[in-house]
């Protein structure tokens, strides 16, 4: 289990992952070969991506809501699978978050910014790990 992260930017509490400061429109790539099995607005995580290679789940959250990929889509490592979306969005239906000024968000947001996540077996690790 990962320990917390403290924030880095763009986040607006402590939580598993990694968090990334991005402007808007950055472009998030495949870290490996798998396939999209969830493309749509997850409550904090905001807009998401989730590429599946195995059992290991890797996470996209406050992506841009014009997706490029969908469910069922095999990418590849290294692959353009989305960018990093705006920090407000508009029209999602059930959307608990919002900014200093009562703008709903894209997610638990303060500011454009990738969270990154990483799960084996279900079970949240540093993403950090794997680069070691």
């Amino acid at each position: 289990m990962v320990t917390e992260i403290p924030q880095l930017l763009g986040a607006s509490s402590y939580h598993s992952g990694l968090d990334i400061g991005a402007p808007e429109g950055s472009k998030l790539i495949a870290i490996t070969s798998g396939k999209i099995t969830f493309a749509s607005f997850l409550g904090g995580g905001g807009y998401t991506i989730t590429l599946t290679s195995g059992n290991i789940k890797f996470t996209y959250c406050h992506v841009s809501p014009n997706y490029i990929v969908k469910v069922g889509d095999f990418v590849t490592q290294g692959q353009i699978i989305g960018y990093v979306g705006p920090k407000n969005v508009y029209g999602v239906k059930g959307n608990q978050y919002f900014d200093e000024n009562g703008n709903p968000t894209n997610g638990a947001t303060t500011g454009p910014h990738l969270h990154f996540g990483v799960r084996v077996d279900g079970e949240y690790i540093d993403p950090l790990s794997l680069f070691k």
